[in-house]
């Protein structure tokens, strides 16, 4: 009989942990090793229908208001039961809020193998959920990082070194692919037809992006060259904000907020050069994104970075914070065209070596069934 595995994620909304959630759900799925279920704190989400063809029958949830309240130990105890009645013998969590609620009910379960995640460095948490969290690593088995820049910041936290595998994001480079020109690229995302189009992918929910890193970057390059304009991707409360700063910053005409972007592959075609100005990272789902889609990236250099970008060949890293290192770096990519497609290029080859979801699939099956050998 095939080992049962859970994917418990957060929610179906588009962000990094729970695409990535869902993407290693249908890797197994089509590996067909692991009878494989999928439960959820929250059945909301654009990412629903993605997975309608994996026909994985019901997808409990377990919806939380808070962890402190009633409805909390209430959804603790359905969860439990429904783990002992599913006979799962592989729990894995993907974010902060799945680790605590999914290790709390795995352990009362008894499950045989439990395996929790991290995937942020610094930036995200307050110092009790960090003891909250460090109180779901103790209850799992193994704590899968998807760096090793996080790894050493587990290991740091006093998570066991034996305790810890890193397992990189894995990327479907077919999902960066698009059949559209450049023109009705543009017309699609409701872009002039004219511009050098310089895009950043990150939330508006968290300082931690530091989008105004960016926006400040934008400014000079602006000086330097009168014809670039700036691709702002992502929703969330800071964006009023930010499209004031845009405004004081004398650029406001030249910079494009354009929400949660559905179309990743157009906005990637259309710009010749990503960003991300984030303080802190685990491993960004978007620079992976940006290089495979034969992107030059400029990047902070934080988190895992520097495992995927390599300086001066398929990007640049800037100091946390630098907007004129990183508008230094801009200009130069703008101003010699031919350099900043080579480098590309040779990203999109380091993706598909390296990051693929291939790699990413065999690297999670050998950690579950080295767990159950256990």
């Amino acid at each position: 009989m095939k080992p049962a595995v859970l994917q418990l994620i957060d929610s179906f909304n588009q962000g990094g942990s729970e695409r990535q959630a869902l993407q290693l759900t249908r890797l197994l799925v089509e590996s067909g090793r692991f009878k494989v279920q999928l439960a959820c704190l929250s059945p909301e989400g654009i990412l629903r229908d993605s997975i309608n063809d994996l026909r994985l029958g019901e997808i409990p949830s377990f919806p939380l208001t808070s962890f402190t309240d009633r409805n909390a130990v209430r959804q603790l105890r359905r969860f439990v039961r429904w783990l002992k009645a599913s006979r799962i013998d592989i729990l894995h969590t993907h974010d902060f809020y799945t680790n605590i609620f999914g290790m709390a009910g795995g352990g009362l379960a008894r499950l045989p193998v439990r395996v929790a995640s991290m995937r942020e460095t610094a930036g995200m948490r307050s110092a009790a959920q960090k003891q909250v969290q460090r109180i779901a690593y103790s209850l799992a088995h193994h704590v899968v990082a998807n760096s090793n820049a996080v790894r050493e910041k587990l290991i740091s936290d006093g998570v066991a070194p034996e305790k810890v595998s890193v397992i990189y994001n894995g990327l479907d480079v077919r999902r960066l692919a698009t059949t559209l020109s450049r023109m009705e690229s543009l017309s699609l995302l409701g872009l002039p037809p004219e511009g050098r189009f310089i895009a950043i992918v990150a939330n508006m929910r968290h300082d931690v992006k530091d989008y105004p890193m960016f926006l400040r970057s934008a400014r000079r390059v602006k000086d330097a060259v009168p014809d670039a304009a700036f691709l702002l991707a992502g929703e969330g409360e800071l964006s009023e904000s930010l499209r004031g700063l845009a405004g004081d910053l004398g650029i406001k005409e030249s910079t494009f907020f354009l929400g949660r972007c559905e179309k990743v592959a157009e906005l990637l075609a259309v710009s010749e050069i990503c960003v991300l100005s984030s303080k802190a990272e685990g491993f960004s789902n978007s620079i992976l994104e940006y290089m495979a889609a034969g992107r030059p990236v400029v990047v902070t250099d934080v988190g895992g970075a520097r495992e995927v970008v390599t300086e001066g060949e398929t990007g640049y890293l800037v100091p946390s914070g630098d907007d004129a290192m990183m508008a230094e770096r801009l200009i130069a990519l703008l101003q010699d065209s031919e350099r900043a497609r080579a480098m590309g290029a040779k990203g999109k080859r380091v993706v598909e070596s390296k990051f693929s979801c291939e790699a990413q699939l065999a690297r999670t099956e050998s950690l579950y069934d080295r767990l159950l050998e256990r």
